[in-house]
């Protein structure tokens, strides 16, 4: 049990019972919202906040013991949609197995530490997912964009969590999806828009009871180039038109990576020409 979300048992004996010929690794991507101040439920006065007190739980032994990495970690810098609750951070752990997720939460040294996120997580949703997309750069460099990165706005990642109306499983698209993004594409390519990943979901092992298809992160050299990419009519149209019928419940956000290896946990970030 824990204070923070709901736990999905089956998806919780499907990741400690899949056969090792069947096994392989899990890309566990994380929501979190903080408390505003640290509560101990063994009741210790403390000045820490939420967010310090999981600073502190960061289990990066027991993930290096089991195999695990910490791919992608950002703070949240937007909420475009979704209300509530409000998102602090996204990161994402790569597990080179599903049974080793499992695995770690035995560990004495994880549980050990595992207070310190139950005294500062208010809230949270980890889905497990495989990549349905790998890491594309940039048709254009971001040099050459209207846009280009800057000392006060870098790389921006925008974050789409996605539930579709169409339940028809994690990697399959709609076709009214497909077609706001080709709706889009040309907008983002100017803009110098790259994919990091996109994956599909196979289960929300904490969360709120929902259930997720898929979680796109898409990286932009700036935020003005995100903008730029969001007011343009083209899409706009192609959103109303196409990309609300796809989508039955969604959170996009707008985030700045302090460790971006998302793509290269995929595999060798590839060239969106096709080169």
């Amino acid at each position: 049990m824990v204070s923070y979300g709901q736990i999905d048992h089956d998806y919780g004996m499907t990741l400690a019972t899949t056969a090792p010929e069947d096994d392989g690794p899990v890309w566990m991507i994380n929501l979190m919202k903080y408390k505003e101040r640290a509560v101990y439920a063994d009741g210790r006065e403390t000045e820490l906040s939420g967010q310090e007190a999981d600073d502190r739980y960061t289990p990066l032994g027991p993930l290096a013991a089991v195999g695990a990495e910490l791919v992608f970690a950002s703070q949240v810098e937007d909420q475009f949609l979704g209300e509530s609750p409000s998102w602090d951070r996204v990161a994402i752990v790569k597990y080179p197995t599903r049974r080793s997720f499992i695995e770690m939460q035995q560990r004495e040294d994880f549980q050990t530490q595992h207070e310190h996120k139950e005294a500062g997580m208010a809230e949270t949703i980890v889905i497990g997912t495989q990549p349905i997309m790998s890491g594309l750069e940039p048709l254009r460099s971001w040099d050459e964009v209207p846009h280009p990165p800057t000392d006060d706005d870098g790389a921006y990642t925008v974050v789409h969590v996605i539930r579709f109306h169409d339940e028809n499983g994690a990697e399959a698209t709609p076709e009214q999806m497909e077609q706001y993004q080709s709706g889009a594409h040309g907008t983002a390519t100017t803009n110098g828009a790259r994919v990091d990943g996109w994956f599909g979901a196979e289960g929300t092992i904490i969360g709120d009871g929902r259930t997720w298809h898929q979680v796109r992160f898409n990286t932009f050299p700036s935020r003005a180039a995100f903008m730029e990419v969001v007011m343009d009519p083209e899409r706009l149209e192609a959103q109303a038109e196409h990309r609300e019928t796809a989508i039955a419940d969604t959170y996009t956000l707008g985030v700045r990576a302090f460790i971006n290896d998302l793509a290269e946990s995929i595999g060798p970030r590839r060239s969106a020409a096709g080169d």
